[in-house]
């Protein structure tokens, strides 16, 4: 077709193909039925190939939507001898998606890696162009994958140029997108005149009006210029068009070209098909008229529609008797493929029809096996409406709520749930339906008065002998206790449901539902049964993150950051980056606090970059309410503020507790990093009171040091001193680390002259392990309370240790003030040496220590679903901010929160 019209479009795309080496990315072009968008496909691939670029070309069918990975077998393909050299893991996902080996497909992210790794292997070689044509149709599986790879190009010699009909139908936030406009009056009359000449002039005219500048429309309306034309959308008159084409065909022909239309076949299985039609051998000589009236082309022994609607015209013409009878041949000469065969097996009825519905149901369990989640929700929803026994009905239509959930589809389990409530529930089915409508978000946004009525039906589920199901409504409801506020009468009612369900001590899932519904009742119960699970990790990276959850409920940061590494490591390795995403907030949030900024603003990077890619927005505002605390301690005070409105609005516009709570935890640590110790306390005072969306009943527990330092600052004594007694009563009922070292460090700052040393001493004395950020904090109030006793020379060693603790973990406002004080007992400090790693950004710091540690770029890109490319291009911008030449002075040039301090 001729590209008039389109010259900016190809200007575009020529300039992003000469700078493939520089720079790779996505472009999706968009637009109508027939505007050009094929063409302008064919053109840049032309391009490509002159440019040197090799091109690997997918054509999405609508017949094969409901095939997982369909469009992934054509991009791997024609590249599969390269999946010998692909790490085992990658190897491993890529084999088993496109079913070269009988197991189970791992998620996409796990697949998304490997094609990245296989696709950029091949661009060293020669760039790459990955053209998807049609991609409104391509299967759900493989637009998630190439979603994951569009976000991850920049720094790859690929280019992805995608073409679909559905301007709501994006790769990825921020790709390019070119939108291609039906052509202008006088293009259209030079195409007209191009594909049509010696048009008299009502004819012309006629077209023109007609094709109103849809370059398709005119270069085939013209064949039916003289035909009455009802006023019909213009698809529908292309389709028409079409299928006037096809009525002059030989009837054999016709009938092979409504088989061709119905799936996507072999030249062999269509005139198998056919013969069962027509009572006799048909031969391939019978596609022939088709391929000169110009409907089809035989391509690697398939046949191809030359045009989307040429398909979509030949059953829109068929009587329903017609099409019925094509779908019955199909599903007879498909029936060593159980799923295609399925599939026209039920186009084939009429009404319920049993077999056919236990026959998509079994393809719904092989979509799910190989990755297709959305394939088998469908194929469920269509099972279920051939399913005559109402039962069986129902619990397919919950089965696929059930998978629509997992993977965050709301809208479609809203439908899903109306359908089956239209049936007669049994109680298990009516339990199951109330649970999936909340299951999305942790309950964020959802009633609180819920909690209760949660609480009660997984009791009575678990009297009717389904106690798995019973604790997965308990920890889902448990996790609303964290992101919002039931109340009390909730959570005993939450708390003795758990307790009712028979477990023994030390479950696991008992234990994490205990510490999110009760951290301080049950705060020793749960400290016991955590530390002595922490020696079985390894086991279950999901049982790892949770309990990592839940160890930070209680105060117990060290401990949570132990089981969430652990987690991560796993979590990892199997590609489910939506747990991932939680085990990182964790790991984040316990690293802010015991000190370890630098992996803490790693990990705080990592979980905002994968929160909006695995759809789970406040746990990105989470994420990014710890970054801010990490700039504030680091003394970035308007990055930490600037990332603090973000995060609010993400946890105000849902009332996201948590993440309000930690947000103005970092506007707090700004205000006293600058003085402003009024402003501290009233920052610190919402996280208090109960009626603010910044309540937070576990988190208010382990600000008790922060909240006092800044009412003593601000002369507000008697106010820190009742904040102290409220939370010495609740310090009775549980061991929680955070909640202990802040009240140690809170009598210290309210002590008398006569025992602040004594109170002090027993501060430092008491330090949990491996939480140094808190130790310097006691030493530096300690040596300033020392030198305003006038005991300089001991005053000295405290400020000293403090000091240096401040520097080596990159707080540079509280190392700031300990050389302040340093100078006022009569010591000079040594300026401060720039820390290398204050230079690069969260995510640069996470890849250079993984380099430090002697991974491969190939191993780091591995960990990070990154490409080993991608991952070199970041070293090359690390090096010279850290003055290194090698990966083997890296580990010198940075510094971590374990180096030693004096």
């Amino acid at each position: 077709m001729s590209l008039v019209g389109r010259e900016s479009e190809l200007k575009y795309l020529d300039e992003a193909i000469a700078g493939i080496e520089e720079r790779g990315g996505a472009v999706v072009v968009v637009g109508e039925a027939g505007i050009g968008k094929t063409a302008l496909l064919q053109e840049v691939s032309a391009m490509a190939t002159l440019a040197g670029v090799r091109t690997v070309a997918v054509t999405a069918g609508e017949a094969e939507q409901q095939l997982p990975y369909a469009g992934l077998h054509q991009i791997v393909f024609p590249l599969r001898s390269g999946l010998d050299a692909l790490p085992p893991t990658h190897a491993a996902a890529l084999n088993a998606a496109l079913g070269f080996v009988d197991a189970a497909a791992p998620n996409e992210y796990l697949i998304g890696s490997a094609l990245l790794t296989l696709l950029s292997d091949r661009a060293a070689e020669q760039p790459l162009l990955l053209v998807v044509e049609d991609l409104h149709w391509l299967d759900a599986a493989t637009a998630g994958v190439l979603a994951f790879l569009a976000r991850r190009l920049e720094s790859e010699p690929i280019l992805l140029v995608a073409a679909t009909r559905d301007a709501d139908t994006a790769l990825t936030p921020g790709h390019a997108t070119l939108a291609l406009s039906r052509l202008a009056e006088e293009e259209a009359r030079q195409l007209l005149d191009t594909v049509a000449p010696g048009l008299d002039d009502r004819r012309r005219a006629r077209v023109l009006a007609a094709a109103a500048g849809n370059p398709l429309a005119l270069k085939e309306l013209p064949s039916a210029a003289d035909r009455p034309d009802a006023p019909l959308p213009l698809t529908a008159r292309l389709e028409r068009a079409f299928g006037l084409r096809a009525d002059q065909l030989p009837e054999t022909t016709r009938t092979a070209l409504l088989l061709a239309a119905l799936d996507e076949l072999s030249v062999a299985e269509t005139l198998a098909a056919a013969a069962l039609l027509t009572d006799g051998p048909v031969e391939d000589v019978e596609l022939t008229p088709a391929i000169a009236a110009g409907l089809i082309e035989i391509d690697s022994g398939a046949v191809r529609f030359r045009h989307p609607l040429m398909r979509s015209a030949i059953p829109a013409a068929a009587p329903p008797a017609a099409r019925r009878a094509a779908h019955r041949a199909l599903a007879s000469t498909l029936r060593d493929q159980p799923d295609r065969a399925a599939r026209h097996h039920a186009a084939a009825v009429v009404g319920p029809d049993d077999t056919a519905a236990a026959e998509l149901e079994a393809a719904a369990e092989r979509a799910l096996r190989r990755g297709g989640v959305a394939a088998a929700i469908t194929t469920l929803e269509y099972a279920a409406r051939l399913t005559e026994t109402p039962a069986v009905r129902v619990g397919r239509l919950l089965r696929a709520a059930e998978l629509a959930v997992e993977s965050g589809g709301r809208d479609t389990v809203d439908r899903l749930l109306r359908e089956a409530g239209r049936q007669d529930l049994d109680s298990r089915q009516r339990a199951l339906a109330t649970w999936l409508v909340s299951g999305f978000d942790d309950g964020v946004g959802e009633d609180p008065a819920r909690t209760t009525e949660l609480a009660t039906l997984a009791e009575t589920i678990a009297a009717e002998g389904d106690r798995d199901l019973a604790m997965r409504i308990l920890w889902g409801t448990a996790m609303r206790c964290f992101w919002s506020e039931p109340g009390p009468d909730a959570r005993r009612a939450l708390l003795a449901a758990a307790d009712g369900m028979g477990l023994p001590a030390g479950d696991p899932r008992l234990v994490a539902i205990t510490a999110y519904v009760a951290p301080f009742e049950r705060g020793a119960t749960v400290s016991d049964e955590l530390r002595a699970l922490a020696g079985r990790t390894g086991a279950d990276p999901e049982v790892d993150r949770y309990l990592g959850s839940a160890a930070l409920q209680i105060g117990a940061f060290a401990l949570a950051g132990r089981f969430s590494a652990t987690a991560i490591t796993g979590l990892r390795e199997q590609g489910r980056l939506g747990l991932l995403t939680r085990a990182l907030a964790v790991r984040a949030w316990s690293c802010a606090r015991t000190g370890d900024l630098a992996g803490g603003a790693a990990a705080a990077a990592e979980a905002g970059r994968l929160g909006p890619e695995t759809g789970q927005h406040f746990m990105y505002g989470l994420a990014v309410a710890v970054a801010a605390e990490i700039a504030a301690l680091r003394g970035d005070f308007d990055e930490a503020m600037q990332q603090a409105a973000e995060a609010g609005r993400i946890g105000a516009a849902a009332g996201a507790r948590p993440v309000l709570a930690t947000v103005q935890r970092a506007r707090a640590l700004v205000a006293l990093g600058q003085g402003r110790y009024d402003d501290a306390l009233a920052d610190l005072r919402r996280i208090l009171d109960p009626a603010d969306p910044a309540y937070q009943l576990a988190l208010r527990a382990y600000i008790v040091g922060d909240l006092v330092e800044a009412a003593v600052r601000a002369g507000r004594v008697e106010e820190a001193e009742d904040i102290v007694r409220e939370f010495e009563q609740q310090a009775t009922r549980t061991p929680s680390p955070a909640l202990h070292a802040g009240l140690r460090y809170a009598r210290a700052l309210l002590a008398s002259a006569e025992s602040a040393e004594e109170l002090f001493t027993a501060a430092l004395d008491a330090d949990p392990d491996g939480w140094p950020l808190e130790r310097a904090r006691v030493q530096l109030a300690f040596g300033e309370w020392l030198r305003r006793q006038r005991r300089i020379v001991e005053s000295r060693a405290h400020l000293r240790a403090a000091r240096d603790t401040f520097d080596a973990l990159g707080a540079r406002p509280w190392g700031d003030r300990a050389r302040r004080e340093l100078r006022g007992a009569g010591e000079t400090s040594p300026r401060r040496d720039p820390d290398a790693r204050d230079s690069l950004t969260p995510h640069e710091l996470g890849i250079a220590q993984l380099a430090a540690e002697g991974l491969t770029n190939r191993e780091i890109g591995q960990r990070l679903y990154l490409s080993h490319r991608t991952v070199s291009t970041h070293l090359h911008r690390i090096f010279p901010k850290l003055g290194v030449t090698s990966r083997a002075e890296l580990a010198g040039a940075l510094r971590t929160a374990a180096d030693p301090v004096t």
